[in-house]
């Protein structure tokens, strides 16, 4: 699979690499932090190779390379050669700032020997001026929050709508077996009528259409629906709005074979026709049921 997107991550020490790289890997990418330069290429070629599609990788590069880093050009003009496409992101930040975040941290600047922060933040921004120059983006984080430079990036590099940023996996699953422990939101749906005390349709899941049709024709299940997908359909936004791009909804029953099978897979094609990048998983639709 050919690269849909390579992204050089570099700037100053300080002005937020290790966050933006963290975002991006939120987004889908493969990421890798104080590559040496020299192996950009041969690295971009294996993922390309790579057996589990990775199609998009977002590499930091920076002086904390030392020798290395200043291949980094020639490397570039070796990607132009080859005809790989990239686009360099540039992270800035005024000196008050960046002497303000490493005292805060307690770090050493890596070009400042003597312990003098404001030194080696001058001689690092000479540096890289030439670098800065052939950036495609450049973000100064100096008055930036974390989530400020996570929503940022995420409508610099992610799929385009806000949605697409959000991955959403719906697990049902089986109260007797205990709730999913990565569960952002648990909604327990034992109130609706129940298959299995129905003998033709214990044996069947919630993904057969008998099971479905069974829980789905009553009008309980039905005003609990249009319920519960008005309270889905304000929520995500919120959770979308404060940057979260992963969520996990996880709706129980006794066994998690009938009822919370059939309305997780509901809840999933609805959101996945809303634009959502959505996982429908029933963690125990094959555990034995006692």
């Amino acid at each position: 699979m050919p690269l849909s997107r390579l992204v050089i991550v570099t700037g100053l020490s300080g002005a937020g690499k290790t966050q933006a790289v963290r975002s991006l890997e939120d987004l889908g990418f493969f990421c890798v932090d104080n590559l040496p330069p020299t192996l950009i290429p041969k690295f971009a070629e294996l993922c390309a190779q790579s057996s589990r599609g990775i199609n998009k990788i977002a590499l930091v590069v920076d002086i904390r390379g030392g020798e290395f880093f200043d291949a980094l050009f020639e490397v570039l003009a070796d990607l132009d050669r080859q005809g790989i496409g990239y686009e360099i992101l540039f992270l800035e930040a005024s000196d008050e700032t960046l002497v303000h975040r490493f005292k805060e941290s307690r770090r050493s600047h890596p070009l400042s020997m003597d312990g003098q922060v404001l030194q080696g933040i001058r001689e690092e921004r000479g540096r890289l001026r030439e670098l800065r120059g052939r950036a495609h983006k450049i973000i100064d984080t100096s008055h930036m929050s974390t989530h400020q430079l996570k929503e940022e990036l995420a409508s610099l590099f992610g799929d385009g709508a806000g949605t697409a940023a959000l991955r959403i996996t719906v697990v049902s699953f089986g109260y007797k077996f205990g709730i999913p422990l990565d569960s952002d939101l648990v909604f327990d749906v034992r109130f609706l009528p129940n298959p299995h005390y129905d003998p033709v349709l214990r044996p069947l899941t919630g993904e057969d259409r008998p099971v479905q049709d069974f829980i789905c024709r009553s009008p309980l299940t039905g005003e609990f629906m249009e319920r519960f997908f008005q309270f889905i359909d304000f929520l995500i936004p919120q959770y979308v709005q404060e940057g979260k791009t992963t969520l996990t909804i996880a709706i129980g029953c006794t066994g998690g074979q009938h009822r919370s099978v059939a309305l997780a897979r509901r809840l999933g094609d609805y959101l996945a026709a809303k634009g959502y990048r959505t996982t429908v998983r029933h963690r125990d639709i094959s555990t034995k049921q006692g």
